[in-house]
């Protein structure tokens, strides 16, 4: 079986028959459907080419539903609601009980990432056995963009450790490119979301692996695919040593994480952990997928 665990409704265009197709070519069994709720004056206008049209956040939680009530054996969920909002604990307790949830996910917010009211949520989602998907971006140099020059979200790897330090009974899994561009121990993480070049071994990502178990990587998007690829050797030995902390994921509707992987090296055992077997151990409930 491979697991998705990281898409979005209505991304790009793409209605729920069109996923399940798109899955079908791309040889995937499951996909978790992610929500993105944030308030309009946190991403950017033309974020609505991309996202759901039909709500004022970007991917609003009801999509999520919506898909997996057509399609019940293709798509899982995951919700996380704005920890900033009052109601928000009780919003990821109904919507565990309701709709099975499997993620506390995508949280991703022009907000430092162990405020109070985030690590309360955190909290109740390691309650509820939910492992928190987070997007991390830091401000990038002379990247115009309206209203700010540049879109940051979390407050960067330091805020990323210590909200690991503060949960250590809450399973976190890092995304994104404020995530990924430390995989390698330089400082293009301030000036570049997608980091060109050889890995410095020593890199941030594989210090918080050694010292926090509460610590996932999800390999979606060009941030996974480009940090692992940029360097294959290095990104090989990376997936090897933490063959059990990776998991596979999209976030787009392309198929090139597999084919990174079905090109590589790597054991059809540590191909099995990275497309299923991690899925099923962290997400609530997996051994149910």
């Amino acid at each position: 079986m491979i697991i998705d665990i990281h898409n979005h409704p209505d991304y790009h265009g793409m209605n729920a028959k069109a996923v399940v197709e798109n899955m079908d070519a791309c040889g995937i069994d499951k996909l978790v459907l992610l929500s993105w709720e944030a308030p309009t004056n946190e991403y950017q206008p033309d974020t609505k080419m991309y996202f759901s049209p039909l709500s004022d956040e970007p991917t609003p939680f009801y999509r999520c539903v919506d898909y997996a009530r057509e399609y019940p054996n293709r798509f899982e969920l995951g919700f996380c609601p704005d920890p900033r909002k009052p109601d928000a604990v009780q919003r990821l307790r109904a919507a565990a009980k309701l709709f099975s949830l499997r993620i506390c996910g995508e949280l991703k917010l022009r907000m430092m990432y162990d405020n109070p009211d985030a690590i309360r949520l955190y909290r109740e989602a390691g309650a509820l056995g939910l492992p928190v998907l987070m997007h991390l971006d830091y401000e990038m140099p002379g990247n115009g963009g309206y209203p700010w020059g540049s879109y940051w979200y979390g407050g960067g790897i330091d805020a990323l450790e210590r909200v690991l330090k503060l949960c250590p009974e809450t399973v976190f899994i890092g995304h994104a490119p404020g995530f990924w561009a430390h995989i390698s121990a330089d400082d293009q993480y301030l000036t570049k979301p997608y980091p060109t070049g050889k890995v410095i071994p020593g890199g941030r990502i594989e210090q918080l692996l050694e010292k926090y178990p509460n610590l996932y990587c999800d390999m979606s998007a060009g941030s996974g695919c480009n940090a692992l690829s940029r360097d294959p050797e290095f990104g090989y030995g990376f997936l090897t040593r933490w063959q059990d902390r990776v998991l596979y994921a999209r976030d787009a509707f392309d198929n090139r994480h597999r084919e990174f992987l079905e090109s590589s090296p790597l054991s059809a055992r540590i191909k099995q952990k990275l497309y299923e077997d991690n899925a099923r151990k962290v997400l609530r409930n997996g051994e149910t997928l």
